[in-house]
């Protein structure tokens, strides 16, 4: 289904396009296509004065900042190298830009994420970012339970499985909001009034 509306109050939640992230394979889109792709829908937002967020997500070397529980695949053992949770370049240092620093999956869980977002008025997000079915659903599912209006930029997004890609897009996206292409949402912002 296309986007049909973005509110005049709509922010741009970028989810996790950082440079180890970014260094990654992804499926069904490069992430340097998915950068490519938030950089233009980051232009377009902070050219009409809509907020953009850049969240990053980061860990402490030792782990000791890791999400307890037990899970059938061991998060033990990794090693980051320096720099891995930067921002890309592309992205970053612009001013007026919200950075929120996560520890968990969704953008909003232990983070300042809604606080900003409802100081500014914000009413919609449009999420992008790495990876589909991992942080970009965490974080759109967690604003559709805090009531925004969510949009996904699809081509804006990517995974290390393309078909987890492709069951969030298809099966959890429709079910949180409206999908779309950085394309059709340009189109839309373009006619949106602020």
């Amino acid at each position: 289904m296309p986007v049909t509306t973005l509110d005049p109050r709509t922010a741009l939640v970028v989810v996790d396009l950082q440079k180890g992230v970014l260094a990654a394979p992804g499926s069904p889109y490069s992430t340097g296509d998915v950068l490519a792709r938030t950089v233009r829908l980051a232009e377009a937002f902070r050219a009409r004065d809509l907020p953009v967020v850049l969240v990053r997500v980061t860990a402490a070397a030792d782990g000791s900042d890791a999400v307890p529980g037990r899970t059938e695949l061991s998060r033990a053992g990794r090693a980051w190298p320096d720099g891995w949770d930067e921002i890309a370049d592309e992205l970053a240092g612009r001013p007026g830009d919200i950075v929120v620093t996560k520890r968990n999956w969704s953008a909003f869980y232990g983070t300042d994420l809604d606080l900003h977002l409802r100081r500014r008025g914000v009413t919609q997000i449009v999420v992008t970012g790495v990876a589909t079915s991992i942080g970009v659903e965490s974080t759109a599912r967690a604003a559709h339970e805090h009531g925004y209006h969510v949009t996904l930029a699809t081509d804006a997004m990517t995974d290390l499985d393309p078909e987890a890609h492709r069951h969030s897009v298809e099966k959890t996206f429709p079910r949180l909001g409206e999908t779309g292409a950085t394309a059709e949402i340009l189109d839309l912002l373009a006619t949106t009034a602020s």
